[in-house]
């Protein structure tokens, strides 16, 4: 009876605890549950003091919650010092457990930190040259990751900034030349004669041929011009041609470059296609990418949302079935033959998107009582089946928009390096058996005579 209900003190972070013995029995296994082999009774633990509130709760009621003041990976890193598994986080706190995790998740998707690239090794963006002496390496590969950087990385300087905003005046140059060649106001008819030859006779026909205005071409010329010189200052200097050439972005950029200069090398019948082929020239909108950070939050929000995507294709896919299908016998069974819109169940169809996704063009309308409560019915269900997952959508973004607003003003880091003390760097690699913890008492003493002399002094062990 007195082993069950012997007390021992464990000091946290200089919070002290009292508990029982036997509350640490409940979870075998664990780091607390050692303790029970030690005759001591208090014992000091350099950690989070308020996680291990937490933790301690674990022992004696058996549910462990998720403190709401600290971060998820602390909390899942102390959960893991004290050897407890995390799959026993209480459904109420699982959400607010793997926030850290999703948001990590969220972060590989985005990319990298900027302020984390802008120091990587590899790459520096920095015009200095004191991480790279001048003797070790050629001028080119110095100066290769700044050029990089500067027309890759809009954030990385002030320069790069200025870059990626002549770049944007150049797409939206090249966008809005592109739609203005479409537009009658800025075409000349001008006079072409050709011979014709037909068997012996030869004969000279002149027609007449749409040509664009020359100032437009003359633009579109000048956008290219700047778009040769950009793709090929960033394949020079890419870090990986691989990757560079696996980029969807520069595929865009290839491909809308290329028809204007095959263009000015062809003619005849091949020029007409390559026109037809210049639509690829709004496909430039998509570099936007590379210099608003919103579009990119867009379009990895839209790759997040996969799922989401999938599960409002089935239920509207599953609702025009059903609505389409009631629409056409709702109108059979109360019109004539002649009178309602609705001949066939596909023809339902359309009418079933159109009304679930509250356009409503009007083209194909019920005209019966009953067609019009079907009507009613298919309109409802579309708002519901629409919302729905539209909000985890938009939840999404909310994630991806907070993180990128994140990596823009996270400040500048040096890297440090972290040198742990030896009774830290010990106590992690203890398993908590009785033998291990000889090892462990032994180096500290040798490693931190001072703190061990005065652990033996209070009779409190600094076990973490």
């Amino acid at each position: 009876m007195c082993d069950v209900l012997k007390k021992v003190v464990i000091n946290v972070g200089g919070m002290r605890h009292e508990t029982y013995m036997d509350t640490l029995k409940s979870l075998p296994g664990t780091r607390l549950a050692k303790l029970i082999d030690h005759d001591l009774t208090e014992f000091f633990f350099d950690r989070h003091p308020g996680v291990f509130s937490n933790v301690l709760n674990y022992y004696r009621t058996g549910k462990l919650h998720c403190p709401t003041d600290v971060c998820g990976l602390l909390f899942e890193e102390e959960l893991g010092f004290w050897e407890v598994d995390e799959a026993a986080v209480e459904p109420c706190c699982w959400i607010t457990f793997c926030q850290h995790s999703d948001a990590e998740e969220a972060l590989a998707a985005f990319g990298p930190s900027d302020s984390n690239v802008h120091h990587n090794e590899e790459f520096p963006d920095r015009f200095d040259v004191e991480d790279n002496p001048p003797n070790s390496q050629s001028c080119f590969k110095r100066w290769k990751p700044k050029i990089w950087a500067l027309f890759d990385n809009p954030f990385s300087s002030m320069v790069a900034k200025v870059i990626a905003f002549v770049s944007l005046v150049f797409i939206l140059l090249s966008i809005t030349a592109f739609c203005l060649e479409t537009h009658q106001n800025f075409h000349t008819m001008e006079n072409r004669t050709k011979i014709v030859m037909e068997g012996n006779h030869t004969e000279e026909v002149t027609y007449y041929e749409i040509v664009n205005n020359p100032a437009l071409t003359m633009v579109e010329g000048v956008c290219v011009v700047w778009f040769i010189f950009e793709f090929l200052v960033r394949f020079t200097c890419c870090p990986n041609m691989l990757e560079f050439v696996k980029n969807i972005l520069n595929i865009i950029d290839f491909v809308a470059i290329l028809p204007f200069l095959l263009e000015l090398g062809l003619s005849g019948n091949a020029l007409g296609f390559l026109r037809v082929l210049r639509f690829v020239t709004i496909l430039r909108i998509f570099k936007l990418t590379r210099h608003m950070v919103g579009i990119r939050v867009l379009v990895y929000t839209l790759k997040a949302s996969v799922q989401e995507f999938c599960l409002l294709a089935v239920s509207l896919t599953i609702g025009i079935l059903i609505f389409s299908t009631l629409l056409y016998y709702a109108e059979h069974l109360e019109a004539d033959h002649d009178e309602h819109h609705i001949s066939n169940i596909p023809m339902g169809f359309w009418w079933a998107v159109v009304t679930m996704t509250t356009v409503g063009y009007g083209d194909i309308i019920p005209i019966t009582y009953s067609g019009m409560v079907v009507g009613a019915l298919c309109a409802l269900a579309g708002i519901l089946t629409i919302a729905m997952p539209v909000l985890v959508i938009v939840n999404n973004f909310r994630l991806y928009y907070s993180l990128a607003i994140a990596q823009q003003k996270l400040p500048k880091k040096k890297k440090r390096q972290h040198l742990p003390c030896l009774e830290h760097s010990a106590s992690l690699l203890q398993e908590g058996s009785s033998q291990n913890d000889a090892c462990y008492q032994e180096n500290k003493e040798r490693s931190c005579s001072g703190k061990a002399a005065k652990s033996q002094s209070t009779g409190m062990p600094n076990i973490m």
